[in-house]
């Protein structure tokens, strides 16, 4: 999509709320849906633009179901690890040619999939890798569900991420399940915070199961 930052910009909480999910799961890594169903959901229910962005990999975008759907944008979830904290950067709009995204990418199922695995893994992938391929990619890199970062101040943390290069964070995003447990700081200071070092906002509901909302 041409000028994705700036259509970015011009939408807001409502969009995310009835017409736009840039944060979905399909069964290429730890989603419930096939690619072919994320699709099927996004027509039936008139959704103006969806991302998948399974765990490390890319495979949905290979399913020509999602090739042919002109209302998505790519995208990928990247389990990383930054100042001892667990967390995971989205990239959007990217190519899914792109070597150094392809170099990050999970080497086995078990990667995009099973948690343990993941978390070991993530130590491999550092955040300032993972932004460099993002952005080398034609993509932007995105702080997914930030409330739920275990960093004390998350102030500092979130300028330590922009100074390698972070371009926005997630700020639409329910805090469903496990994530609204274990939130760490307030859904509404992670808007504040983007809007104050004018940071990209975007939203999802991390959809895992067979709903996109």
């Amino acid at each position: 999509m041409e000028n994705f930052k700036e259509y970015l910009n011009n939408l807001n909480e409502n969009d995310y709320l009835t017409k736009v999910n840039l944060h979905i799961h399909t069964l290429c890594s730890d989603g419930k849906m096939t690619p072919l169903e994320v699709v099927n959901y996004a027509k039936e229910h008139n959704f103006e633009t969806i991302s998948i962005c399974d765990h490390n990999t890319l495979e949905a975008y290979l399913d020509e179901n999602v090739k042919n759907y002109k209302n998505i944008i790519t995208g990928i979830e990247f389990d990383s690890w930054h100042k001892g904290v667990l967390i995971h950067i989205l990239g959007y709009n990217i190519d899914i040619n792109n070597k150094k995204i392809l170099s990050l990418c999970a080497k086995t199922k078990k990667e995009t999939k099973w948690d343990i695995i993941r978390l070991f893994k993530a130590i491999k992938r550092k955040p300032q890798h993972i932004i460099d391929a993002i952005h080398d990619a034609g993509g932007i890199a995105v702080l997914a569900h930030g409330a739920c970062c275990w960093a004390i101040n998350m102030n500092s943390f979130v300028k330590s991420l922009i100074d390698i290069g972070l371009d926005g964070l997630e700020v639409y995003y329910p805090y469903r399940r496990h994530r609204g447990i274990i939130k760490f700081h307030k859904a509404d200071y992670i808007k504040i915070l983007c809007e104050k070092y004018n940071l990209i906002k975007t939203g999802g509901t991390d959809a895992h199961k067979y709903s996109l909302f």
